[in-house]
C-alpha cells in the first residue's frame, strides 16, 4: 500500500516538474530539417529542456543539456496521434521508456553526439538492447531527489554535483534518460567516460615491464546527459555546419 501511495505521489510530482517554463533554454533552436538529415541510428540526441526538472539537472551538472534520447530511425516503427513517425527512444518521467517522434523536439536547442567507429554488429546489439527496454518504468526515486534541489537551498559545492546526480533506486527495471543509454553502450564495451588506471606488468615476449591502461565501467546511475557531450569517444555533429556553409554570404542586419 505504501509503495502505491509513493508511486501516485511521484507521478503527481513528475507532472509538476515536467511543465515547461518560458525562456528556460540557453541555446538556439536546431533547424528540424537539418536535424532530420543529420541523425543516424546510434546517435545520442542531447536536449536543452525547458521544464522545471530540466533546470535542476542543468544546475547539478553545470551543463546546457538536461535530457538525452537515443536515435533509432524510421525502422523503429509506429507513429504518434498526429501521424508523426517514431524515431527516438527515451526515458520519460511520465511515460517511462517510450518512443518519440523527432518533431517532439522541434524548437529545442539540441546536439548530436555520434559514437566514433562503432561497429555494425555492436550498433545492432545497441538497437536491440534499447528497444527491448520499451515499457520499463522511470525511476521515481530520481524525481523525489531532483525535486529537493528545486527548493531554496544553499549552493551545492561543485565536487558533490556528480554524486548528487546518481540519485536513482538502482532497480535495473527502472531508468533515467542518461542511464538507459549509457548502460546500452557499456553492454557492448563502448566507452563514454570510463575511469582509467595504469597497470604495470611484465611482457614475457620482450622480457620487460610495460604499462597498460585499464578501463573501468562506471555505474550507470552516475551518468548525466553532458557526459556524451564531453566524452572523447563521441563526435559532435552540428547540423547547421553544412558542407556549403560560407560565412561571407551571411546577410547581417
Amino acid at each position: 500500500m505504501a509503495s502505491g501511495i509513493f508511486h501516485r505521489l511521484g507521478m503527481l510530482l513528475a507532472q509538476h516538474l515536467s511543465r515547461p517554463r518560458t525562456h528556460a533554454q540557453m541555446g538556439m533552436p536546431t533547424d528540424r530539417h537539418l536535424l532530420a538529415q543529420s541523425l543516424r541510428p546510434g546517435d545520442v540526441l542531447l536536449v536543452d529542456g525547458s521544464s522545471r526538472v530540466s533546470g535542476a539537472i542543468k544546475y547539478l551538472t553545470q551543463s546546457t543539456w538536461s535530457h538525452a534520447a537515443f536515435f533509432v530511425g524510421p525502422q523503429l516503427g509506429g507513429e504518434d496521434a498526429q501521424g508523426q513517425p517514431y524515431q527516438l527512444i527515451e526515458a520519460d518521467m511520465l511515460q517511462g521508456v517510450c518512443k518519440r517522434p523527432l518533431s517532439h523536439y522541434q524548437g529545442y536547442h539540441t546536439r548530436i553526439c555520434r559514437p566514433s567507429a562503432l561497429g555494425a554488429a555492436d550498433l545492432q546489439r545497441l538497437l536491440v538492447d534499447i528497444t527491448g527496454k520499451l515499457g520499463e518504468q522511470y525511476d521515481l526515486k530520481n524525481i523525489w531527489d531532483l525535486a529537493r534541489y528545486l527548493l531554496p537551498a544553499p549552493p551545492v559545492p561543485a565536487r558533490w554535483r556528480r554524486h548528487l546526480i546518481a540519485l536513482g533506486s538502482g532497480d535495473p527495471t527502472r531508468a533515467i534518460c542518461s542511464s538507459l543509454i549509457a548502460e546500452a553502450f557499456q553492454n557492448v564495451g563502448y566507452p563514454i567516460l570510463p575511469a582509467i588506471t595504469q597497470e604495470c606488468r611484465i611482457d614475457p615476449a620482450r622480457h620487460q615491464a610495460v604499462v597498460q591502461e585499464i578501463f573501468h565501467i562506471r555505474d550507470r546511475s552516475l551518468f548525466a546527459p553532458r557526459d556524451f557531450d564531453v566524452s572523447p569517444y563521441f563526435n559532435i555533429v552540428k547540423p547547421g555546419l553544412t558542407a556549403d556553409f560560407d560565412y561571407t554570404h551571411i546577410h547581417w542586419a
